[in-house]
């Protein structure tokens, strides 16, 4: 029922933001190469402030719609970047032994468990088309053999989901168009039921929440590091207190609903939209 949630939240938000981002692209490219764009959702918003005597607010429009191209394609360009840079890193302080141990523990045919040697406590999940697990010495040494066990299993389920890259996905959305306040919103709830749905995996595959819960508590009492430059999942630093609930109660059937608030502004922003979009097409 939970990963059902996930993923009508990713397919949600993927349908809003291209279905406008589209209409962005198509305005930007027809006003460099000449085209006409009569049936542009952009054009007919400056239609629209022209006939109500509005035509100062062009500006802005057009401004709008550079900001969301081009934070796009800065903010993926940006990931890129400092995704190599931390692949330098990790390469750099890989514990070549354990790491390799470690894959042979669990069986993982491509090494998608790295080991690195690193005073703090670190399990993550990053990467966002060849997703890898990396956990530090710090945590082996912190974590008896069945905690251990449920935080990699836990970030195999993120991995297994590909979550880095949809979570970069649901934050490119939601920044790029804080206009629709509900992509900000599915994003944090996206999170929240992924990292429940990877707490029941681990669950699911020791048959106890003990270890799970054990690591989590452990983790939780040591000092948490920076948040790094990336999109990445990190097993202690999100949904903490759904997540104990759910430990507490593991048949509990977590809602969620949308805050009033939100609801009526992206309703209507989307709404909006819409009726922009049929009078381009009339």
């Amino acid at each position: 029922m939970i990963k059902n949630r996930a993923s009508k939240i990713f397919i949600m938000s993927s349908v809003i933001w291209f279905a406008v981002f589209i209409q962005m692209i198509h305005y930007i490219v027809s006003r460099l190469v000449g085209w006409n764009v009569n049936l542009n959702l952009i054009e007919v918003c400056q239609s629209l402030l022209k006939l109500l005597g509005l035509s100062f607010l062009d500006f802005y429009l057009d401004a709008l719609v550079l900001y969301a191209i081009l934070f796009s394609f800065w903010k993926i360009g940006m990931q890129y970047f400092v995704s190599i840079r931390m692949k330098i890193l990790l390469w750099r302080y890989r514990n070549k032994t354990l790491s390799v141990a470690m894959n042979k523990r669990f069986n993982t045919e491509k090494k998608d468990i790295i080991v690195v040697s690193y005073p703090e406590t670190i399990a993550i999940t990053m990467g966002l088309f060849n997703p890898k697990i990396v956990i530090s010495t710090a945590l082996i040494n912190l974590l008896n053999e069945q905690e251990l066990n449920a935080v990699i299993f836990h970030e195999m389920y993120h991995k297994n989901q590909n979550d880095p890259f949809k979570l970069f996905l649901l934050s490119l959305f939601a920044s790029t168009m804080p206009y629709i306040p509900v992509l900000k919103w599915f994003e944090q709830q996206y999170r929240i039921i992924e990292e429940l749905s990877a707490d029941a995996w681990a669950i699911e595959k020791q048959q106890t929440p003990l270890n799970i819960g054990s690591a989590l508590i452990k983790m939780l009492k040591i000092k948490k590091i920076n948040a790094m430059p990336f999109t990445y999942v990190s097993f202690a630093e999100t949904s903490i207190n759904y997540r104990i609930e759910y430990l507490l109660n593991p048949l509990m059937d977590t809602q969620f609903k949308i805050p009033a608030k939100i609801a009526v502004i992206s309703c209507v922003s989307f709404c909006v939209i819409c009726i922009l979009c049929i009078y381009a097409a009339v």
